[in-house]
């Protein structure tokens, strides 16, 4: 049994199947109850006739995520951090990602995050522990200091003592 569609019914679904919607032919077939493979040859022909592309890509999609700056995967993560569930897969779609993508890049994040956070509490420990090192240092070399001073000032005692005692002799 075959059925007749109208044209401006095929073109209005085709639409729906085309950017910015671009709902999928899977998503449309069962919204509309018309049979996967004719919504598919639709899109096809629709595409074939007009050149268009099936979708735009975004200024992202055209290199690899791989090649993505930690920048670019940060503002990703936030800006499909508030969409809803259909927003973020049309986000996805567009811009040629995976959610397993985003995933991976927020576990990187947290990780990268939770090590500086460690890193930071050892190093203050380590700066806590190195500045008593400077004081009880410090203490010493003063100490130090003051033993040399007493040591040098006996030592010039001892020296005009015995200058003295030569003078005396010698009278």
């Amino acid at each position: 049994m075959t059925t007749k569609y109208s044209t401006e019914r095929k073109e209005a679904i085709i639409n729906k199947m085309l950017p910015p919607s671009s709902m999928s032919v899977a998503e449309l077939a069962k919204q509309e109850k018309i049979p996967y493979g004719t919504l598919y040859t639709w899109k096809q022909l629709h595409i074939a006739k007009t050149g268009q592309e099936k979708q735009p890509k975004s200024e992202n999609a055209s290199i690899s995520t791989k090649e993505w700056t930690a920048e670019q995967k940060l503002a990703t993560i936030i800006e499909t951090s508030t969409l809803s569930e259909q927003a973020r897969h049309e986000y996805y779609r567009k811009n040629g990602l995976y959610s397993a993508d985003i995933e991976s890049w927020k576990a990187v994040i947290i990780k990268r995050t939770e090590k500086t956070v460690a890193n930071v509490k050892a190093d203050k420990n380590e700066l806590k522990k190195l500045r008593s090192e400077n004081n009880s240092l410090k203490k010493e070399l003063h100490r130090k200091e003051k033993a040399l001073a007493e040591t040098a000032a006996l030592l010039v005692l001892r020296k005009k003592q015995d200058a003295l005692w030569e003078e005396s002799e010698d009278v």
